[in-house]
């Protein structure tokens, strides 16, 4: 466990120096096409600056725009006292909790380290289990506050959103021309072209290859505190054979929650930024035969 947060540490420098180089990389293949060395330098800087931006902000924004409002023990006795117990028993900072007005069962953590956290359940989640599920559920949350998984996925929002962005504009611009008076050269093009439809694909994927690891080892984290895997797989079982989506439909900020938050089941596997369910409810019974 040690080991999996200082690698979720490193990986917080090593995500944001990939994904500024994607980004500057763009911005060379687009400068060439243009014929302005300015727009190298210019998303160059632009994309650092960005980077450190996200880093401080990035919750405040994913909490947005997901609909939570922060609460207090007087609003949410339940809820908060769950956290709270749960905070002390890992030694802790409380994070701030929130809640969400909507049916879909889920939950999500997010900040940038454990002094800088927050927590939030829906309230469908809140009705559709019972106190040690919630009790699971939240502790798996707090495992990827105590993980840094927090920091790691917010970079990962905050940059995919930038690819995105940026992929967008320069594709506009292919499409509408620029101020350079010169035919571009047909190959860097192309490159264009596909770099800028390639790139938020490329950052999708690396987006669920990282969330789908930090599930799994959230779900062990969890089970670790409570000591009751069994509760874990009950509510992710709960959440099967109901429903885990939401009204907000973000696909930035869907590998923050603790289940798909997204609708329709026509996207392939690869694309998903969670494991299987099943996957999950597997390795924790797995697991509650050891306790």
């Amino acid at each position: 466990m040690y080991s999996a947060i200082a690698a979720n540490k490193r990986n917080t420098i090593l995500i944001m120096i990939v994904f500024i180089g994607l980004i500057a990389g763009i911005g060379y293949i687009f400068s060439v096409i243009y014929g302005s060395t300015g727009i190298f330098w210019g998303t160059l800087v632009g994309s650092i600056i960005y980077a450190l931006f996200q880093y401080f902000v990035a919750a405040k924004l994913a909490l947005s725009m997901n609909g939570a409002r922060q609460i207090q023990k007087s609003d949410n006795p339940r809820l908060y006292r769950i956290v709270e117990n749960l905070s002390i028993t890992e030694g802790m900072p409380m994070p701030k909790v929130y809640v969400i007005d909507d049916v879909g069962a889920n939950a999500f953590a997010t900040g940038r380290d454990p002094k800088h956290a927050h927590v939030a359940a829906t309230t469908g989640i809140l009705e559709l289990m019972n106190d040690r599920e919630l009790t699971a559920v939240m502790a798996h949350e707090i495992g990827h506050v105590k993980n840094y998984d927090i920091r790691v996925m917010m970079i990962v929002f905050g940059l995919v959103s930038a690819i995105g962005l940026l992929a967008d504009v320069f594709l506009r611009l292919m499409w509408f021309g620029g101020d350079n008076d010169e035919a571009p050269n047909p190959i860097f093009m192309i490159l264009g072209i596909v770099a800028a439809l390639l790139a938020p694909l490329v950052a999708i994927l690396v987006q669920a290859a990282i969330s789908r690891q930090r599930e799994y080892l959230a779900d062990a984290s969890g089970a670790l505190t409570t000591r009751d895997p069994d509760a874990l797989a009950a509510a992710l079982e709960k959440l099967g054979a109901s429903s885990s989506k939401l009204r907000r439909q973000n696909s930035s900020t869907a590998h923050l929650f603790f289940a798909n938050p997204l609708k329709g089941k026509a996207i392939a596997n690869l694309f998903s930024t969670h494991p299987p369910i099943e996957a999950r409810v597997a390795r924790l019974r797995k697991m509650g035969h050891s306790f």
